[in-house]
Formats: C-alpha cells, structure tokens, sequence
C-alpha cells in the first residue's frame, strides 16, 4: 500500500476518533443535587439522633425552669422571708412593692436590679408583678410566707397553669386582685379552684385561649365569688344570649 494512500486512510479515521475521545466530556453532567436536598438527606439518616437531641433540649428547659422556680433557701436563711421573696422576683425579672412603700423594685430586660431592697428587711410584700414571666406552680413557693400580699399578677406567664391556680389557697387570706389573663395553659377545671378565694374583689381573665364558653366562665366565676369584678376581655361572647 502506498503512502499516500495510508495518509489517506488516517484523515478519514481521526474524526471518528476525535469523536468517542471527546464524547465523555460533551455528555450532559448529572445534576447535582440543592442544599434542601442535601439537608433533608442529613436528617433522615440521622433521624434519631435529632429526636433524641430535641429531647434532651426539652428536659434541659425544664430543669432549668424548675431550679429558677425552686425556693431560695440560703436567701431566706441569711436575709428572712421577705427579702428571699424580694430576690425571687427580681430573679425572674419581675417586679414588687413593700408594704407601706410606694417604690416599686423591677428588674430590667437584661436581669438587672436595685439592691437597695435588701435594706427592707421584716418588711412584707404586698404587690408583685410576675407578668411574662416563667413563674410556675413550684415559684409560689416562694410567696407563701406573704400574708399580706394583696395584688398578685401572672399575666401571660407561659408556665402558669390548673396547678398553679389550685396551689393559690396559700394566699387566700391576703389575696384581692388577681391578673391571670392571656395564660394559655389555664382551663375551666383550673378556674374552678379559684372559689378558694374568697377575699378576691378583682380578677382578670381575660383572653385565654384554654377557655372554649368564656361567658358561660364569667357567670360562673360570678357565683362562685360574689364579692369579686370579673374582667373578661378578648372574647366575642352575648351574657345576654348565654343566659
């Protein structure tokens, strides 16, 4: 075979061979998979590890909660009853009145406070504002030795629940006004400890979202304490219609 013709051969054959060398990389690349993807990928394998990680978060909350709500016993034992009370209070960045005071103690956003209260020693609280708040049934502890508290108020405290209000015969001596309003763990069951109350002249239950007949709740709430001003705000209800 001559030459030119082998020359000839070879350029007939090169772009057949350019061909399968280049096909590799003309082909369409798979499509990579999204960050979404990928994520939901990451969580499915590790399922279980995440529920168990949100479980423990969960329990790390409320033992949190539960020490910030536990009675100040080294408190009390060094500075009485009341100034532990005062303490517990500004702890959980609430706020108070001495009796025959017109000062008010509270503690900023950040958890700040006055300590001149400490010079109130012996002197009993007779206001505390505990409104948004994660005051629970275990922080009355806390206020049980205020026999003369008279205004006590847990608005929109998430902890706040039928426990709680069972729990409140501690101060049903002393205890006039409540505000338990806009606390969605509370229920009619809750509500129906408050007769215990019996000096109550003002309650507040407003806009909660765990009562389902609010006006039929007032009327009882109204029988149940006579003597006391139900403020019920929030609820589209007729007491004309319910009664």
């Amino acid at each position: 075979m001559s030459a030119t013709l082998v020359s000839l051969l070879r350029c007939c054959q090169r772009p057949s061979w350019l061909l399968v060398v280049k096909r590799p990389w003309s082909s369409s690349p798979v499509s990579t998979p999204s960050l979404y993807t990928k994520m939901m990928l990451f969580l499915t394998q590790r399922f279980y590890d995440v529920e168990m990680f949100l479980g423990w978060k969960y329990q790390f909350i409320r033992t949190q909660k539960k020490k910030q709500n536990s009675y100040f016993y080294y408190t009390e034992s060094h500075y009485g009853a009341d100034i532990a009370s005062a303490y517990f209070v500004l702890k959980l960045k609430g706020g108070f009145r001495f009796v025959g005071q017109s000062e008010w103690f509270r503690a900023d956003r950040n958890g700040k406070f006055n300590w001149d209260f400490l010079n109130y020693k012996d002197t009993p609280l007779e206001e505390v504002d505990m409104s948004y708040t994660i005051m629970n049934y275990i922080g009355l502890s806390n206020l049980e030795k205020q026999q003369l508290l008279q205004t006590l108020s847990v608005r929109g405290c998430p902890e706040v629940d039928d426990w709680f209000l069972a729990r409140l015969h501690v101060l049903q001596d002393s205890l006039k006004e409540l505000d338990i309003s806009h606390c969605p763990r509370i229920t009619i069951g809750g509500l129906a400890a408050l007769r215990n109350l019996k000096g109550l002249r003002r309650l507040d239950v407003s806009s909660l979202p765990g009562i389902t007949n609010p006006g039929l709740v007032v009327i009882l709430l109204e029988e149940m304490l006579p003597q006391c001003e139900v403020i019920a705000n929030g609820y589209e209800y007729s007491l004309e219609s319910v009664s």
